[in-house]
């Protein structure tokens, strides 16, 4: 799941312009979109459907849109606003007004589980449009983290309604989240809700779907209405109910005021849990106080208050691929590291050019489309000189950097205005950089690395911390470095993360990721000093 560049050569329906994909699920990608009729940002929803099913969704755009109206009139403030469906190229788009929000998935992909009483508020915000839903008939059949999206203030947003039914497939996008009777494709009402509520509660407590996706959905749905459930280790007081939703059999799953009735009595109970509203969607281990930290799971330094922890979906690498920074002169016991841990040390202020040397940042209302410029060729004794094969890239949030010829924005992300990360990269390199900035960082940036970014990464497995974090200063300013090796579904890959603060609450974060095979090549470490050394912060954009 990641984001990357996209843009199309004919917009969809000849309106919406395509230019990111903000998010992934099995069927379905959106992308932030531009509606050339309107001037505003939009975002589209594409669905693949079945070979068989393409005609059928003639009439989805009038569906759609009914099902929205009726529930978003019941529920204010909870719907995404539909502005419109159509069925092109074999697939169906969804378009609705943007979201300043990040769906609940990527959140915890990049932040880890919650504590029960985070996710019975998120539950309850759900429980509520589905009490107004249900009280007009109308049942979503689609539900997963993806149509949940996370906002900094206000509750969750919902969306994807009208889309099950438009063809005669029993799901079209997620199917790990689909209800028994869905799987076997029988009709479906207000139960099969509550079986996702189930899923997605248990999802974000277990940090896993409870049925896992086996890349096909006939062999996903079947999965699901066979075998047993994995019984849950962490739903704490939320065991229960969550094991009630995800009964077989829809008769036997518990009402909506018995659910409502459980979440509500966990949050109140909670020891400070959620009871501020801003902190209300923070993953766990995020304590109350800790207003604002840097965070990192694949090069983040954003806020943990609610609004950049959904932001933030994602800051940390988002593809999976660990990032890998400047070689340590420590030994990593991981498997294939190889030469890695004999690499070159890059000092730990390397590349720091003191702040009166730094060439100045481009203004934030620089050209929209960011420019890749070539430096000219300077004498071979010019100490700002780019290694050959590098260009600068000005980005349009107002920092710079060097990088390789082929390198692109592949993908970004921001939430509000206070936050966003940008990674770069090529279709046919492993390697990665990222860079996040954010507007409320904490004072510390070694504490950040330690009690905010490392507990998420060991929550997630195959992680093992490379020497220690080493407080240093990079420009001129406090900074902190972090290393690790993570190993997922392929080769261990090495991950270097830089974060330093620019004052009043502001900072960036710099992850490189390599495989960690490659960690002491000679390019790997060449494009990570280049990086280091030509990096100039802007002002956040």
């Amino acid at each position: 799941m990641g984001w990357a560049h996209a843009s199309t050569d004919r917009p969809v329906a000849g309106r919406y312009r395509l230019v990111e994909i903000t998010h992934r699920e099995t069927n379905r990608v959106s992308w932030y979109a531009d509606d050339l009729r309107t001037g505003r940002p939009c975002l589209a929803t594409r669905i693949e459907l079945p070979a068989d099913a393409a005609e059928g969704v003639r009439h989805a755009s009038s569906r759609i849109l009914r099902a929205t109206e009726n529930v978003a009139r019941l529920c204010p403030d909870r719907i995404a606003g539909v502005i419109d469906a159509i069925g092109e190229g074999g697939c169906l788009w969804t378009v609705t007004a943007w979201i300043d929000g990040t769906p609940l998935d990527e959140v915890l992909l990049q932040h880890g589980t919650f504590t029960p009483a985070r996710a019975a508020r998120v539950g309850l915000d759900l429980l509520d449009v589905l009490d107004a839903a249900h009280a007009e008939a109308v049942t979503h059949g689609e539900l997963s983290p993806g149509q949940l999206h996370l906002r900094e203030t206000g509750p969750v947003v919902v969306t994807g309604y009208g889309v099950a039914g438009t063809t005669s497939a029993p799901r079209l996008t997620a199917p790990s989240y689909a209800a028994p009777e869905q799987a076997r494709n029988e009709q479906v009402g207000p139960a099969a809700d509550l079986w996702a509520l189930g899923a997605i509660l248990y999802t974000m407590l277990e940090g896993r779907p409870p049925f896992r996706d086996r890349g096909r959905i006939a062999a996903t749905l079947r999965g699901v209405d066979r075998l047993p459930l994995r019984p849950p280790v962490r739903c704490g007081p939320l065991t229960e109910v969550v094991t009630g939703l995800l009964r077989k059999e829809p008769r036997e799953r518990p009402g909506r005021q018995a659910v409502r009735d459980v979440l509500t009595r966990v949050l109140r109970e909670a020891p400070g849990d959620g009871a501020e509203p801003g902190e209300a969607y923070a993953p766990a281990g995020r304590g109350r106080m800790r207003k604002g930290v840097l965070v990192g799971t694949s090069l983040a330094v954003v806020t943990v208050t609610a609004a950049v922890v959904a932001a933030a979906t994602g800051l940390p690498g988002g593809d999976g691929r660990a990032d890998a920074g400047p070689a340590a002169s420590v030994s990593a016991s991981a498997g294939g590291t190889g030469a890695a841990d004999t690499a070159p040390r890059v000092p730990p202020s390397s590349g720091a050019a003191p702040p009166s040397s730094a060439a100045p940042s481009p203004s934030p209302s620089s050209s929209p489309s960011s420019s890749a410029s070539r430096t000219a060729s300077p004498s071979p004794s010019d100490p700002g000189a780019l290694p050959a094969g590098f260009r600068t890239y000005r980005a349009p949030e107002g920092f710079s950097v060097a990088l390789p010829e082929g390198w692109e924005r592949q993908r970004t992300s921001r939430a509000t205005r206070l936050s966003y990360r940008v990674t770069f990269g090529a279709d046919d390199d492993p390697r990665t950089l990222a860079v996040t900035y954010s507007e409320r960082v904490g004072p510390d940036p070694v504490a950040v690395w330690r009690d905010t970014v490392e507990p998420g990464l060991a929550r997630a497995g195959a992680y093992q911390r490379i020497g220690a974090i080493e407080p240093t200063t990079y420009q001129g300013r406090e900074a902190a470095d972090m290393q690790w090796i993570t190993t997922g579904d392929g080769a261990p890959v090495r991950t270097f993360g830089r974060g330093f603060l620019l004052g009043d609450g502001r900072g960036f974060s710099l992850r490189w990721t390599t495989p960690a095979a490659d960690w002491a090549s000679a390019g790997s470490q060449e494009v990570l000093r280049t990086v280091l050394r030509t990096f100039r912060p802007g002002t956040g954009g």
